[in-house]
């Protein structure tokens, strides 16, 4: 268990650091977008489009781990007013429902990912992107999510 536990925790801190580096991949493309617009009258084309899809991966890549470091908002007006034990069971509970909502959620974009990929869809823009590409961050960041709710739920299971 060990082992896994390990696994899943670099995997969710790798997450993490894509998404950040994403995200400063973001406004680094924003920057140039203005200074090249603002000095030399010009656009790179892609800005808007790639900034959209690098919006999407920087939240998807990072959700895992934010799970994991406890950094999702939490509504405990009334769980803070449980014991301990309670509180760990409401827990797990929700854990499970956010599994299930997951699983779900994880099948639909992988449909979603799989029909972009089948019909061979193109962004309408100027870059001509192939759409799957970008949407693949979509189900890698919500199966890195799963895996962290599962070993939050094992956690809860053992009181570690």
């Amino acid at each position: 268990m060990n082992f896994i536990s390990n696994f899943i925790d670099k995997l969710t801190k790798m997450g993490a650091y894509l998404s950040a580096f994403i995200l400063v991949a973001l406004v680094s493309l924003i920057l140039i977008e203005i200074f090249i617009r603002a000095f030399f009258d010009m656009s790179t084309m892609i800005a808007d489009e790639y900034s959209g899809y690098f919006y999407l991966a920087s939240i998807f890549f990072g959700l895992a781990y934010t799970f994991s470091s406890d950094s999702h908002i939490r509504i405990n007006i009334i769980t803070s007013r449980l014991s301990k034990k309670t509180n760990n069971k409401i827990d797990i509970l929700a854990a499970v429902i956010t599994l299930a909502v997951l699983a779900f959620a994880l099948y639909r974009t992988i449909l979603f990912t799989y029909d972009s990929y089948e019909l061979e869809m193109l962004s309408e823009n100027v870059s001509e992107t192939p759409l799957y590409l970008t949407q693949l961050a979509m189900p890698i960041g919500i199966t890195m999510f799963m895996l962290a709710v599962v070993l939050f739920i094992f956690k809860g299971f053992t009181n570690d």
